[in-house]
């Protein structure tokens, strides 16, 4: 046996059973409901505690990402769409036809993240349209972050109910 089967053997390469895939999993939805279209929701917190300065930096914060991802919507979004739609097809082809398990993981990170973009470019366009500041932009960011992390919920319960099949599947209890 060489050390390259030994090290394949001691630390199993596939992904649901990969404690890094879990962590990355982990880390994947903390940010992502951390940073609210761009907005540590920090900032959103200490704008309501505070007010003054702090609802400020929110305000200018915010309009800055808000504008950043309409421009990116007006500029490139049809193409986005299509790549993004493509990739994940290919993905969702690669992992539940033929069966490629790194496939699925990553499926089953991507295609909720993408809810979240779509969700993301829904809530910028409503805060560019109305206006939104002061009390209003902190509901409507709260919001915003409330349903990115019931989407994270979502997506780790049914990663780690498919990753359990998975594993039992391919296991030695499995086929």
């Amino acid at each position: 046996m060489n050390w390259y089967t030994a090290v394949f053997e001691l630390i199993d390469m596939r992904s649901f059973s990969n404690l890094w895939y879990w962590i990355a999993l982990a880390a994947v939805w903390s940010t992502a409901s951390h940073w609210v279209l761009g907005v540590p929701f920090d900032m959103v917190t200490r704008a309501r505690r505070f007010g003054g300065q702090a609802q400020e930096d929110l305000e200018i914060l915010a309009r800055i990402n808000v504008n950043r991802l309409m421009f990116i919507a007006r500029v490139s979004g049809l193409g986005l769409v299509s790549l993004v739609s493509m990739l994940l097809t290919v993905l969702l082809i690669l992992g539940f036809w033929y069966d490629v398990e790194f496939a699925q993981a990553v499926v089953l990170i991507a295609l909720p993240l993408t809810a979240v973009g779509a969700l993301s470019m829904s809530t910028a366009r409503l805060i560019e349209v109305q206006g939104s500041a002061g009390e209003d932009l902190q509901r409507r960011l709260s919001r915003h972050r409330l349903v990115v992390q019931l989407i994270g919920i979502l997506s780790i319960f049914v990663t780690a109910m498919w990753g359990m099949y998975q594993n039992l599947d391919v296991g030695p209890l499995g086929g």
